[in-house]
């Protein structure tokens, strides 16, 4: 795959913060668009879901499909920059068949990537890693890896949608760019291959939709500050209630 060196992207740096992912960019600490979107997210259906299947074995689930998910991202990544790579446990031979089957079918339209594991921000509002920035079909696009156990309905990946238009947005704002599109290419164990491609009305629809969401998460944080502030009066209070 070409890589053409159209965008001169800045590195960022992971990090947790109090249990949630923030980054270092930009000269920024900023919120990652994985954890606004966590903390605003309707918790019902995973709720029912682990009252269904249990706590263990809900979070036996979750923590092999991280595992899967990362070692397919990884094939993935290495497959576009053209850097050698193999996992030959059962777990990163399954995650490699995965990368196989995006790469055959997802990558086949993409004629030259802009940057892979991309740090995407938007100055002082949010950030994230995006998989890939490229032309896919003749324009310039988001693209996002995703391994799922089962099939996905398009209503079921929202957030996706949420994740993929606010990457863009920040795309455009930092790099005056004009990204047109975002893909979704989703993967199974049994190597069905989706995807989900979004664009213009339909992609600014998703962006207003994760602005609210980016509201909503700055007011729960607002308040809990605002309930730190009182916690802390109200310890200090007490202190002085018992000397």
């Amino acid at each position: 795959m070409k890589k053409n060196d159209k965008y001169n992207y800045v590195d960022g740096k992971q990090l947790m913060e109090h249990g949630s992912r923030i980054y270092d960019v930009g000269g920024y600490r900023l919120p990652s668009v994985t954890t606004i979107l966590g903390k605003t997210k309707d918790q019902k259906f995973l709720t029912e879901w682990k009252a269904k299947v249990g706590e263990q074995q809900a979070e036996r689930i979750k923590n092999l499909s991280s595992k899967r998910g990362t070692s397919m991202h990884k094939f993935l990544e290495c497959h576009i920059t053209g850097v050698g790579y193999d996992d030959l446990t059962g777990l990163g031979q399954e995650a490699k068949s995965m990368a196989e089957k995006v790469i055959e079918v997802g990558l086949a339209p993409v004629e030259e990537y802009y940057g892979s594991e991309v740090t995407m921000y938007y100055p002082g509002l949010y950030a994230g890693s995006t998989d890939l920035v490229c032309s896919h079909n003749g324009k310039d696009a988001i693209v996002d890896f995703k391994q799922s156990n089962r099939p996905k309905r398009e209503d079921w990946i929202e957030d996706y949608f949420m994740q993929i238009a606010a990457y863009a947005m920040a795309h455009d704002y930092v790099y005056n760019s004009a990204i047109e599109k975002g893909v979704i290419m989703i993967c199974t164990p049994d190597l069905y291959y989706q995807e989900f491609v979004v664009e213009g009305a339909e992609l600014r629809r998703w962006k207003h939709k994760f602005l609210k969401r980016l509201d909503m998460y700055n007011e729960i944080k607002f308040d809990e500050k605002e309930q730190a502030k009182v916690d802390i009066k109200k310890e200090d209070f007490d202190e002085r209630k018992t000397t």
